[in-house]
């Protein structure tokens, strides 16, 4: 069934004027259509004018939130990509560095040793050439102190053996300065004859 004869069937235009018992059932009441209309416009202005903007205004905000949030999710990944590659510089050069100082730890104590060795034979060299001195002091004194009793032994020895009374000061130096100027001669011609056979012998 078409619309158009709807329209011009009087039927339809004297609607309100039919009782609901007689109107067709597809047949709308015009006042109804009326208010629907009317009430349909209300709701699309309230929507449009209170509605939309709202939920346009929230959406932006979302949008804006989440793409914010990527920004600053993208700048701190970079800020950690940069901190990452700065920690890794400084622990480059901590390493180097570290290196470096035990190359120069390693060169300083060898250069310790070096000169502690160096302070140990000065310092044997001093105690050696200390100790052979006095031992050339001692020997000296002792030689001394051998050559007066020696001396004496001598004077005695001979006064018993000769029977001469060397109770002269003089003469018992010069006798025992003779004694013994005869005994390193002796000792010289020992030590020449051993020199001379030596070479012979080897």
């Amino acid at each position: 069934m078409s619309s158009a004869p709807l329209l011009t069937d009087p039927l339809f235009l004297a609607a309100p004027l039919v009782s609901a018992a007689e109107r067709p059932p597809i047949v709308p009441v015009v006042g109804e259509l009326i208010i629907g209309f009317i009430a349909f416009g209300i709701l699309c202005f309230i929507l449009m004018r209170y509605v939309f903007p709202k939920m346009e205004q929230t959406y932006r905000a979302r949008v804006d939130a989440i793409e914010g949030g990527l920004r600053r999710a993208e700048q701190a990944q970079e800020q950690a990509q940069q901190l990452l590659e700065r920690y890794n510089s400084q622990l480059a050069q901590a390493r180097g560095e570290a290196l470096r100082i035990r190359d120069e730890a390693r060169e300083e104590g060898h250069q310790i040793l070096q000169d502690l060795r160096v302070q140990a034979n000065t310092e044997a060299q001093r105690i050696i050439a200390h100790g052979e001195q006095q031992l050339a002091t001692s020997r000296q004194q002792l030689v001394s102190q051998l050559r007066t009793e020696i001396g004496e032994l001598s004077v005695e020895l001979a006064s018993r053996i000769v029977g001469e009374a060397l109770a002269d000061q003089t003469r018992q130096t010069g006798t025992v300065e003779r004694f013994l100027d005869e005994l390193e001669r002796s000792n010289d011609r020992a030590s020449a004859g051993v020199a001379r056979s030596t070479p012979g012998e080897s």
